[in-house]
């Protein structure tokens, strides 16, 4: 097996301490590299025009916003997982200066001005509340002042939910950012780890209107070729964290019948590592396979529970040599994506 993993006592894979410190160096390299730099802004006046580290301070590096974002959620997880890493000390470094006060409040500005009502939604918003979740209630010190640091723009970010959810009419079904239940997913996870049950509940309420009355999920249309979601898997591991486990059960039965996730089972083939988007398809295999660990975590013991847990790890496996190749176009962002398959137990 590869030296980077380890199996469970549910056969699943899960980090080794040699992983662990794998993937914090990808991140380390990235969080405060400015270029390659990808903004995706508005411009309003030639005020605008600023290098990324001016206009986000906190989340510069990683070549996007969002995939900075995740990068330091990842360097955040690993940090509580693996107490004595051996980056430890760097990560806790490097995320002082990126974290501060003045720095988020130089985001919540940045998300404040004009032309960003659609800036990052919802997947850099979706992360956003990741790292967020990740922060809240950790018995740390540096973690407490981060946490402090973060609210303002938590708040501005909740806000945006309230503010937009209302006027989709239509959930967004793409295998890329604007991915609707992959948008509403980390955001459930944070009301619940927050205890915000005003917040919980107006999720609850979107992700019935959108999905309840889903049938027959058409997954011979997958992967687009730049996909690095599913978008049937990702409707389905957001419906099994907000549905009983008895609704949930019907509800996926005629979502996802074994016919039509059987077309998901088999790894996505990537031909070009190169190729900025094509290498989305190493995400997509990852993200497969964070939703048939989660969509397993709730099934009875048995054969087809076992099944998909040996899907996710197929996924994982063939995709996980590919991560550190060289190539800046899936090192900014992929290590984040594995860190987070693996902890979904």
């Amino acid at each position: 097996m590869n030296a980077l993993l380890k199996l469970d006592k549910e056969s699943r894979l899960v980090l080794s301490e040699k992983g662990a410190s794998h993937f914090a160096n990808l991140a380390l390299k990235c969080v405060d590299q400015e270029y390659p730099n990808k903004l995706n802004q508005v411009l309003n006046n030639e005020k605008d025009l600023q290098g990324p580290k001016d206009l986000h301070p906190a989340f510069y590096g990683c070549f996007d916003w969002h995939s900075c974002v995740h990068g330091t959620w990842m360097l955040i997880r690993l940090l509580k997982e693996f107490p004595t890493l051996p980056e430890a000390n760097e990560i806790r470094k490097k995320l002082r200066i990126n974290l501060t006060k003045e720095h988020i409040a130089a985001e919540v500005a940045y998300f404040k001005s004009p032309g960003t009502k659609s800036w990052e939604r919802m997947y850099g918003w979706s992360w956003l509340m990741k790292l967020a979740e990740e922060i809240h209630g950790w018995d740390d010190a540096d973690g407490l002042q981060w946490r402090g640091n973060l609210k303002p723009l938590v708040e501005v970010i909740k806000d945006r939910y309230y503010e937009f959810l209302p006027k989709q009419a239509y959930p967004i079904r793409t295998g890329v950012h604007p991915n609707t239940a992959f948008g509403l997913s980390f955001a459930y996870d944070y009301a619940i780890k927050a205890k915000d049950q005003k917040f919980k509940t107006f999720l609850e309420k979107y992700t019935r209107k959108y999905f309840i009355h889903d049938e027959n999920a058409p997954t011979t249309y997958e992967p687009s070729g730049e996909d690095f979601l599913s978008a049937s898997l990702e409707e389905a591991n957001l419906m099994r964290r907000v549905l009983s486990a008895n609704e949930f059960k019907t509800w996926f039965k005629h979502f996802l019948p074994k016919k039509n996730i059987r077309h998901l089972e088999k790894p996505a083939s990537v031909t070009d590592r190169t190729d900025g988007k094509i290498v989305h398809l190493d995400g997509l295999n990852l993200s497969r396979a964070w939703c048939f660990y989660g969509i397993a975590n709730i099934l009875p013991e048995g054969k087809y529970k076992q099944h998909l847990i040996d899907v996710a790890n197929a996924h994982v496996e063939v995709t996980l040599p590919n991560i550190a190749d060289g190539n800046y176009e899936g090192e900014h962002w992929l290590a984040s994506f594995a860190v987070y398959t693996l902890s979904v137990r």
